[in-house]
């Protein structure tokens, strides 16, 4: 009975010192490398006339720049149209901005700083826009290319992803150039033709500045967003991403010997890729509450409620109960691992032959940290014994650097971020976007546009009803006027 007390008395000793620890931690912990966005003298936005704005996105959104899967489908004559109707609505931006065009239809702005010896700022955003699914059009509550403007938005095909964000860019540019505004740093911008299938026209325009010796202070592209139901907080927080996945696509074959149905083989060809792909996504990357993902988490757990400040500041302990929490959804999860998705199969051309071989696609996203190497060396080791071959469909794309959080130009983004009135963290970008392309050009490149908007919201890029609210395309023209003034000054 004795001893019994004394383990009982023992493990309420215990109980007591790991929550002594646990509220200790609790209590005196900090966010690593806490920013203070009051801390940087943003410029004043200088004022867009908002009804113009629009007008013009829902112009831009009637030329029909799609890209689809097979280039030989583009209409190369709606990217022209695109870009004379870029010259001729901002006039006094072309008049102080040096114009190029590489890779075919991919442009190349300079504004030529005053001060030679400062270092320039990199603007992104693409032109391009993904087609709608046939037979969806009848879904949309406006035309996916008629650019309405109706409801308090502008509706349409590419109006968040990414013309948006073009049309804001181009309308802060005109309106700091007819201002007066002269930048001491010189601005880049650059706008990819063909984002949505790969980007060689970012990689092209990436080629031409890295050959001019360009280092950029930074550049911003695309990326996440203002997530306006986050669930750490309950309420809007800005993300900024700081890195982005990589993307690789494997093709997995396995050769059969072909012939009629009526005769199948011991096991058919189909029987085997089958295998594989099960094989294959049975060996899962591990979850890991590290990078990008583990960083944002830590810098919003101030603001969040006392049980997830406890978890965060107290890692040692609750550390499986967090990558539980995030992994809940399949967006959540997608942060902590690199991703495995079979896309794509092919086998017999008739249902009564059998294949004389089978194939299928599987799509990885890379997470930062590792790369393709791992990816292909964990697929060969998940099908070993079994009779297919592992091959790259094109080259991968590595994950860039994760880019810094202490540098200048995260401060500037990240203030500018916050002037909406909500808190600032890094993030993961789960897709890839035109600046990965950049990691010659600059060291430091963040993903962001202040569009606010919900979870089930964002599901509408490059799906049905895509539009920007007029208040969100204010942001954006706000955003970019005082952070262009800010950065450049």
């Amino acid at each position: 009975m004795r001893t019994l007390t004394r383990i009982g008395l023992a493990l309420l000793a215990l109980a007591l010192a790991i929550a002594a620890v646990v509220g200790l931690r609790t209590a005196t912990w900090r966010a690593p490398q806490a920013f203070d966005p009051g801390e940087v003298a943003l410029a004043e936005p200088v004022p867009v006339d908002l009804d113009r704005a629009a007008r013009h996105l829902a112009e831009a959104v009637r030329l029909r720049t799609v890209s689809h899967q097979d280039p030989a489908d583009n209409d190369a004559a709606e990217w022209d149209r695109l870009h004379a109707w870029l010259v001729e609505t901002y006039p006094a931006a072309h008049a102080v901005m040096q114009r190029e065009v590489v890779a075919g239809h991919t442009l190349v702005y300079t504004w030529p700083g005053t001060d030679t010896a400062r270092r320039p700022v990199v603007l992104m955003a693409h032109h391009d826009v993904v087609p709608v699914t046939a037979g969806t059009e009848s879904e949309w509550r406006h035309p996916p290319f008629e650019g309405v403007v109706a409801d308090g938005a502008v509706w349409g095909r590419g109006a968040i992803d990414n013309k948006g964000s073009l049309v804001a860019l181009f309308e802060s540019l005109e309106a700091l150039a007819a201002a007066g505004f002269r930048p001491a740093a010189s601005v880049i911008l650059v706008s990819g033709h063909d984002e949505e299938t790969g980007g060689t026209g970012a990689a092209a325009a990436a080629a031409l500045l890295a050959s001019r010796g360009i280092d950029a202070e930074f550049v911003l592209d695309e990326g996440l967003a203002v997530v306006a139901d986050f669930p750490l907080l309950g309420r809007p927080v800005a993300l900024v991403g700081i890195a982005e996945k990589g993307y690789a696509t494997l093709r997995v074959t396995a050769q059969a010997t072909g012939g009629h149905s009526s005769a199948p083989p011991a096991e058919t060809g189909v029987e085997t890729l089958a295998k594989a792909v099960l094989a294959i996504t049975a060996q899962a990357f591990p979850l890991r509450f590290e990078g990008p993902a583990a960083d944002m988490v830590r810098a919003l757990a101030p603001a969040a409620a006392f049980p997830a400040r406890m978890a965060v500041a107290n890692e040692w302990l609750f550390g499986p109960l967090l990558l539980r929490q995030i992994a809940a959804t399949p967006a959540g999860a997608a942060t902590l691992h690199t991703t495995i998705a079979p896309t794509m199969l092919r086998g017999s051309p008739k249902e009564n032959v059998l294949p004389q071989d089978a194939a299928a696609w599987i799509n990885y996203r890379i997470a930062p940290g590792q790369t393709s190497d791992d990816v292909l060396a964990r697929a060969r080791e998940a099908t070993r014994g079994l009779a297919v071959e592992l091959q790259w469909e094109r080259p991968p794309s590595e994950p860039p650097p994760v880019s810094s959080t202490d540098s200048r130009g995260w401060q500037w983004v990240a203030a500018a971020a916050a002037a909406g009135g909500w808190p600032v963290a890094p993030g993961l970008v789960t897709a890839t976007t035109d600046s990965r392309h950049m990691t010659a050009v600059s060291r430091d490149i963040y993903r962001f546009q202040p569009v606010v908007a919900s979870m089930r919201e964002f599901e509408m890029i490059h799906g049905t009803n895509e539009h920007l609210s007029l208040d969100n395309l204010g942001r954006l023209t706000g955003f970019y006027t005082r952070l262009i003034a800010t950065a450049t000054r």
